[in-house]
């Protein structure tokens, strides 16, 4: 072929030739085919030798994009080594009854969904009889990342299994009674059989990689032979779209996770129409995968389709193939034979020659039903393929119809996601085609039956028999907790006893708590530190060379700084996870060690450290999808507050995220002040999350970059930190500069780097207006008002409690004012339970850059202001003049 006009230049120009006639005979050669049998014979010799190149090893760039076809053709597949009528028989039952569950759950109204299962039923039960690993076997089995959608058919099994009563399955989606299924899987809701929640779309990717990633890690560093545990995500083609679905793919093949298998049911619908309607989803997925560096298995076609494949002489099978979008594909699964001869055999003559050679009846099977993902025989094939693969992580693109063997009304239908039923005649129509033996009589009533062989059956018993041989019941979630000692006083002491003079941030004080911590001998080595690529803004750089950051490679170059002492240290058996800048990431790696407990029996204690404003407000569905899954550990929102972080501005002043931590049950939310009460609120939490009697919660603690002098903890304090609160200081405290007996007295609260601005207000108040305030540490505001609802409920059931926040106040003398570096519903979260005048300031509105003192002063919340909203409170109550107020306005310049 000629070089094209105006050919732009290539990286092959700047390689040398050394043989420029060999060059021109091969392209000469090209030329010649081309002229000789047509430009698409070219494309295919060419395709062909760089496929032979990549599987010889040459260093050429891969094909991203290969024939709408399988992967592995019929020929190849490998021997089937199960019973596969039995497995169909099986497979019948489960559709039936994920069928007939959601369908008698529509008379309450409580909807669900079928045509998911229906289309990947094979795709689920192919992996269950024959590669999915249970927990009761060597190691931790497989983790299992269900599609949500498909959640009634896993009930089904578990209903053949006889893990599942007929009355739980009537309680699908009703759960109040204390004996019914949730929707999709939760852990919270049922914790012996599912693992991970993932049915906000998106998540389950995202987590699964970071889940294979992490078995790896626990490896290496020789804490769990993970070595047997494979990792499954089951998605949908239109998750896909989700960019978490994606945004780690190159994650996955850079550190050679084969341990890791995505599964993609390639039906090519969404939830309200086709994925790619005028586009062809499986090859996009295709490019963006192998792109990545994934092997790729695509699963399209069943064995039907053979035929047409080998009468395909000419490749106009596989050109029209690669060539009709997805809706249209779409539609031909809901036509006729006529309809599928003009509109995909005709236009083209070769195609209109292979179209003669086949009947109706062929044309119809294999457009209406005949797909990979619908035989054991190809998903057995691809899933070994997968398993075999080493590497690189597998995804298996496998096609199938939305809706198949749910019947005409609901096979490919755009409207299939939302319909909840059929009627008695499509049952009776699908038990027909599944050859299920339910008789006429049993629809008598007007409510369509379960069924089941009988727990004796030879199906149960092959079903038994089959997960037996592999280790168990799947899915299954174990919980063998083992209570970690709790570490010594010695790590805590240096907090406690303060910084004397010494200035210190709290962000500081945590990181100084936890390297203290890691090295206790008995549970140092179970800390996950977890950050987001900007350790050293949080002064964690100090152990990059004492822990490590975690690599599977090593540190195969010389660090720039490795003359320093706190050189950048990449280790195999690393223990921090330096995630880069990937906050979901980061969030997804938190998941996998918080859950860990579970999943493999390894209690580990991860710590994730962040930019508070990047945390819960970025991958708050995280956080709750951390609380569905059970996790324990510490999440910390660094250079916390809306004024401490000077300069940064607006995107990156976080005042809110403890008012969306309060929304999440699961979350113990604290705002500490001091470094002694991080100490405490740290080994309170390992104790409540690894103790004797473990909860399921975990920590969020928010931490400020403000260096302040650290006071030593007073006594009797421990309770109020853990608790919420507790009064600092007196009026009395000031000593000499204490204001007179008889004046006037009001309670400063505040958490986290307020106190400080409290502190100086309380100072003003007694020096400038004879003012007697006492200074209260409101370590949490979201435990407060989470004590306090409790008593109020239990009030409801005639029980009679005081709040822990009314019965510290009460009797405390004059109103109470409310401070801190958050928005004012942080701190008004209380304000009901409070026996007191209560107001409170804070920082609503939008962040901005300035210094610390002028960002406040904007806010309203320095201790000038402070001053004056404590006197206005005061005025309000006749207990100052009112000219006070006016008069502290004008000093202050406010």
């Amino acid at each position: 072929m000629s070089d094209p006009v105006g050919k732009l230049p290539s990286e092959l120009d700047q390689l040398p030739d050394r043989d420029t006639e060999e060059t021109a005979e091969w392209a000469a050669s090209l030329d010649a085919v081309a002229k000789a049998a047509g430009t698409r014979r070219a494309e295919y010799l060419l395709r062909r030798t760089l496929q032979h190149a990549e599987s010889a090893g040459l260093a050429l760039p891969k094909l991203l994009e290969t024939d709408y076809v399988n992967t592995i053709p019929t020929s190849a597949e490998p021997e089937f080594p199960g019973d596969e009528e039995m497995e169909a028989r099986i497979t019948a039952w489960n559709r039936w009854n994920a069928a007939a569950m959601v369908t008698r759950g529509s008379k309450y109204g409580v909807g669900g969904h079928i045509a998911t299962f229906a289309s990947a039923a094979w795709l689920y039960e192919t992996g269950f009889q024959h590669f999915f690993r249970g927990k009761e076997a060597d190691g931790s089995g497989d983790q299992l990342y269900i599609q949500g959608h498909a959640s009634p058919g896993i009930y089904a099994r578990a209903f053949l299994d006889g893990r599942i009563s007929e009355q739980q399955l009537d309680n699908f989606r009703q759960e109040a009674g204390g004996n019914g299924l949730p929707s999709y899987p939760h852990p919270r809701r049922l914790p012996w059989l599912w693992e991970f929640p993932t049915v906000s779309m998106g998540l389950g990717p995202l987590s699964a990689i970071y889940q294979a990633r992490f078995n790896r890690y626990l490896e290496n560093r020789r804490i769990k032979d993970t070595s047997n545990s494979h990792v499954w995500a089951f998605l949908g083609d239109g998750e896909m779209d989700e960019p978490e679905s994606t945004a780690a793919l190159a994650l996955a093949a850079r550190e050679r996770l084969d341990n890791l298998t995505f599964v993609v049911n390639c039906n090519l619908q969404r939830l309200d129409g086709p994925v790619r309607a005028n586009f062809r989803i499986v090859q996009e997925l295709e490019a963006q995968f192998r792109g990545a560096g994934w092997n790729v298995v695509k699963t399209l076609w069943g064995s039907a389709w053979d035929e047409l494949f080998r009468l395909d002489t000419t490749g106009a099978l596989v050109r029209r193939l690669r060539e009709t979008p997805d809706a249209q594909f779409q539609t031909y699964a809901t036509r006729d034979a006529a309809y599928i001869r003009e509109h995909f055999f005709g236009g083209d003559p070769a195609l209109v020659a292979l179209g003669a050679l086949v009947s109706d009846a062929k044309i119809d099977e294999c457009f209406h039903t005949s797909r990979g993902g619908h035989e054991p025989r190809k998903v057995y094939a691809a899933y070994k393929a997968a398993l075999e693969h080493k590497g690189a992580p597998t995804v298996i693109l496998a096609q199938t119809v939305k809706g198949y063997t749910l019947g005409a009304g609901f096979e490919s239908k755009n409207a299939n996601h939302q319909m909840k039923k059929l009627t008695i005649d499509e049952f009776k129509g699908m038990r027909d085609l599944l050859g299920l033996p339910i008789p006429d009589s049993a629809f008598e009533d007007g409510v369509v039956p379960y069924g089941h062989p009988g727990a004796d059956s030879p199906e149960v018993r092959y079903l038994q028999e089959r997960r037996a041989a592999l280790g168990g019941p799947a899915p299954a979630r174990r919980v063998h907790q083992v209570a970690l000692p709790q570490p010594a006083d010695k790590s805590f002491a240096p907090l406690l006893k303060g910084s004397g003079k010494q200035e210190m941030a709290t962000t500081m004080a945590f990181v100084r708590l936890v390297k203290d911590l890691m090295r206790d001998k008995e549970t140092g080595r179970r800390w996950v530190p977890i950050v987001p690529d900007e350790a050293r803004t949080f002064g964690m750089e100090s152990l990059f060379p004492s822990a490590g950051i975690y690599s599977p490679l090593g540190q195969t170059y010389e660090p720039v700084d490795r003359d320093q002492l706190m050189y950048y240290k990449e280790a195999k058996d690393g223990q921090i996870l330096n995630e880069g800048i990937t906050e979901a990431g980061a969030m997804a790696d938190f998941i996998a060690a918080a859950t860990s407990y579970a999943t493999h029996g390894e209690t580990m204690i991860p710590f994730y450290i962040f930019y508070s404003m990047f945390g819960w407000q970025r991958t708050g569905d995280q956080m709750w999808q951390l609380a569905d899954q059970l996790g324990k550990g510490f999440i910390v929102g660094a250079t916390a507050g809306r004024t401490t972080l000077t300069g940064e501005g607006l995107q990156h002043a976080d005042g809110h995220s403890h008012l969306i931590a309060a929304t999440n049950p699961a979350s113990l939310n604290y705002d500490p002040a001091f470094a002694y009460e991080i100490a405490v609120i740290v080994k309170d939490g390992l104790k409540r999350m690894y103790g004797e009697n473990p909860e399921d919660v975990f920590y969020y603690l928010t931490v400020y970059n403000e260096p302040k002098p650290q006071p030593a903890m007073p006594e009797g304090v421990e309770e109020g930190i853990v608790k919420g609160l507790y009064r600092f200081n007196t009026a009395a405290d000031l000593g000499e500069a204490a204001p007179a007996a008889d004046a006037p007295k009001i309670q400063l609260m505040a958490s986290g780097t307020a106190i400080h601005w409290i502190l100086e207000a309380q100072r003003l108040l007694a020096a400038e207006w004879n003012v007697a305030a006492d200074v209260w540490s409101a370590t949490s505001w979201g435990e407060l008002r989470r004590d306090a609802l409790e008593a109020d409920e239990a009030l409801l059931r005639g029980e009679e409690r005081t709040p822990y926040v009314t019965r510290v106040l009460e009797g405390a003398p004059g109103p109470v004012l409310a401070v801190s570096d958050w928005m004012r519903q942080v701190p008004d979260q209380i304000s009901q339970w409070v026996p007191q005048d209560y107001t409170s300031l804070g920082t609503d509105g939008f962040g901005l850059s300035d210094t610390r003192d002028n960002a406040r002063r904007h806010f309203g919340v320095d201790a000038q202001s402070i001053v004056v909203a404590a006197l206005a409170q005061l005025a309000r109550r006749g207990e100052v003049p009112a000219s006070s107020v006016k008069e502290a306005r004008e000093r202050y310049g406010l």
